[in-house]
């Protein structure tokens, strides 16, 4: 059986044109290609578009995604590590719904809320490969001792950081701030403060990153629940801020 691929993209929740990129990069071939051009996909084509979604939602990138599918591994084998990951997230939502649900409730009768049962679920140590994948076993390990170093309060009031620069970011975006104005760049220079606390930011790490916050949907979504648009806000800002401020790729910032 076959279905065409306007289908195929409805059912999928994509579009005609993110298939057809995605074959012309070569990952995803339709088994069958019509005398009037229109591109046909059978059963194996949706096992492989499954997977390619599946890795786009655990943060690949395509070149990644091309590497682990053109490997030797079986369809099966590879399903099952797919659906390990899965579960293992639900879990992990699962455990923040309930922590969600304890803070509010807490909130709500005046309770006493311990970071442990605030931050149950919010597990860095999820993204390990990916981390040790972009930047290294080495950076990985490195932030993962800081991580543990801390106290709970530390924790917390790391984290609170992040969503406060995160916040007032949105109320820029929300204002119709520029990118390069003075308002938004001291934000970027709190960002980039905020960045150097667990690392030695350089100037293509921190563009980098801004291109990862609107190319990720994980780290959109986090900017975005602040007005839609605010992760290309971020983006913009500390790509003018690491071009000002550092003076090449490998160089912690001017003073």
């Amino acid at each position: 059986m076959e279905w065409s691929i306007q289908h195929i993209a409805r059912a999928a929740g994509t579009t005609s044109r993110a298939l057809r990129h995605y074959g012309q990069l070569g990952l995803l071939e339709p088994s069958r290609t019509a005398s009037n051009g229109y591109r046909y996909y059978d059963q194996d084509s949706l096992v492989r578009l499954q997977r390619i979604l599946l890795l786009r939602e655990l943060g690949l990138g395509l070149p990644d995604i091309a590497d682990i599918l053109d490997s030797r591994r079986d369809t099966a084998s590879a399903l099952r590590t797919h659906l390990e990951l899965l579960i293992a997230e639900r879990q992990r939502i699962g455990r923040q719904i309930e922590s969600v649900q304890t803070t509010l409730r807490k909130t709500e009768d005046g309770g006493q809320l311990m970071p442990a049962e605030a931050f149950d679920g919010f597990d860095h140590t999820q993204y390990e490969e990916e981390v040790a994948q972009r930047w290294g076993r080495a950076a990985y390990q490195k932030g993962d001792r800081w991580w543990r170093s801390l106290s709970d309060e530390e924790k917390e009031a790391f984290q609170r950081q992040q969503l406060d620069i995160a916040a007032d970011f949105g109320q820029a975006h929300r204002a119709g701030r520029a990118p390069d104005s003075d308002e938004v760049q001291a934000i970027a220079e709190r960002h980039v403060q905020w960045l150097s606390i667990t690392t030695t930011p350089t100037r293509d790490y921190v563009i980098g990153l801004g291109e990862m916050y609107v190319a990720d949907p994980r780290f959109t979504a986090n900017y975005d629940r602040h007005g839609a648009g605010t992760a290309v806000l971020v983006r913009d800002a500390i790509k003018v801020y690491a071009e000002r401020n550092f003076s090449d790729g490998r160089s912690a910032p001017r003073h």
